[in-house]
């Protein structure tokens, strides 16, 4: 993990790209969150947007259940690196490191952005580089809309849906949605996180409560 973290740390130094880091706080009724997630174009010598597209996303979880043996802390880092050519239109080659306590997986496949002042998409679909890998199916679409000239409204979807190529491996179909208003660099409002994982049959969980999220 301390790798992770300060390769991390030498991206967000090192390169004047990474000028805004949105950090989010959720409070749910089942568990916390803390979640940093952002993605910048790295600068060309003329400190204009290069080609390379960096995403790294940072998401811890602590049950409230938590004790000394069981429901401990769930950490997990995705650092991705893609390659956008303006003939593409938005599609690009990526490339995924993705990090937890349970595991390592490197993967490829194919990513979409379109940024705009007030909208994003952004989304991929990337495989497992291992025998019998997983399928995963990422998206985040946030809208902010303004409602006066000081206040917008802050809508954020986000799914997490992985799809194994063995049978009898579980499918993880996960749903984070946020409403709520952003003032200057602060949005906060009411969230909820849904998770389903099983092959045949499904466990189902679910955490709704609050978020407060700034963009430092």
């Amino acid at each position: 993990m301390k790798y992770v973290l300060i390769l991390t740390a030498s991206f967000l130094i090192g390169n004047d790209a990474f000028a805004q880091i949105p950090i989010e706080v959720f409070g749910g009724h089942e568990k916390s969150t803390f979640d940093v997630m952002f993605f910048k174009y790295f600068k060309n010598k003329e400190n204009a947007n290069s080609k390379f597209l960096f995403f790294n996303r940072n998401r811890v979880s602590v049950d409230y259940k938590m004790t000394s043996t069981t429901n401990l802390p769930v950490y997990g880092f995705t650092e991705a690196i893609s390659y956008n050519n303006a003939k593409l239109k938005g599609l690009a080659p990526v490339i995924v490191g993705q990090f937890s306590n349970k595991s390592i997986s490197p993967k490829a496949g194919i990513q979409y952005v379109h940024i705009k002042s007030n909208f994003l998409l952004f989304t991929w679909v990337v495989c497992e580089i291992k025998e019998k890998p997983n399928m995963d199916f990422f998206l985040l679409t946030r809208y902010e809309p303004k409602l006066t000239e000081k206040l917008n409204l802050y809508t954020q979807l986000e799914l997490v849906n992985s799809f194994p190529t063995e049978s009898t491996l579980n499918y993880t179909f996960i749903q984070r949605a946020r409403l709520g208003l952003k003032v200057r660099t602060w949005q906060f409002g009411a969230g909820a996180d849904f998770t389903e994982i099983g092959n045949t049959a499904f466990i189902n969980s679910n955490n709704i409560g609050g978020f407060l999220r700034h963009e430092f």
